[in-house]
């Protein structure tokens, strides 16, 4: 534990960019469960993924299927509460280096995008695949660097997972509570210009000592959105 917010991520921020409004939940005065569990997870994933006008007004990027990934957001409950596993990737990358990531990389030659996810996480912190429950999916999106398509799954775990990170992909493994998450001193957005036109909005967690932001960032939100909605 560092104490203190945020991390050393470069991030790329344009000239031209301004706070964003946020989600819902993210509004000061919005009433935040203080407590999430996988049962509440499960029950957010029988629901429709809630859209905002917000949202609407910002451009949608669509995933680039030539250069398919999938990754896994792995969550299980210690003391009742959920807890959703992150990596930081190691300086041994070549690229994203120091970012934090769901576990998870591209597709082999013919492979389901779920084994993949399951794959990419035994090999980097040495998750289980048989300890995985699919519960949910979040929409794919493309990173911006690379345009690699992303499907992002969404599993339970039956408790604390024994994970041991491998050094030549992941620094450390971060066990993060998902009600941390909607933190109003830990979320935030921002609207960043784009090129052509129009603007993006990006969504950034100040962990303690880590920034996660990005298409990692984008898929937290939308699992905070699902969460809203099974609770409002």
């Amino acid at each position: 534990m560092t104490g203190r917010r945020g991390g050393p991520q470069r991030i790329p921020r344009p000239s031209a960019w301004e706070p964003g409004v946020g989600p819902p939940w993210a509004r000061p005065h919005a009433k935040r469960p203080r407590r999430v569990d996988t049962a509440l997870l499960r029950d957010a994933f029988t629901r429709p993924l809630p859209t905002t006008p917000h949202d609407a007004t910002l451009p949608v990027e669509l995933p680039s299927m030539a250069r398919p990934a999938a990754v896994l957001c792995a969550l299980y409950d210690e003391g009742g509460d959920a807890r959703v596993v992150l990596t930081r990737r190691s300086g041994r990358m070549r690229t994203h280096t120091g970012e934090v990531s769901f576990p998870g990389g591209r597709l082999e030659a013919g492979e389901d995008p779920f084994a993949a996810a399951l794959r990419e996480a035994e090999e980097e912190i040495a998750l289980d695949p048989a300890s995985v429950e699919l519960i949910g999916q979040l929409s794919p999106l493309a990173t911006v660097s690379s345009q690699a398509g992303i499907t992002p799954f969404v599993g339970a775990l039956a408790g604390p997972p024994d994970l041991r990170p491998n050094p030549a992909e992941v620094e450390v493994v971060l066990l993060v509570p998902v009600v941390e998450l909607w933190d109003p001193a830990v979320y935030h957005e921002e609207l960043w210009a784009l090129p052509g036109g129009g603007r993006h909005a990006v969504n950034f967690f100040d962990l303690d000592g880590d920034t996660v932001w990005g298409a990692t960032g984008a898929m937290l939100r939308e699992l905070l959105d699902r969460l809203w909605a099974a609770v409002a």
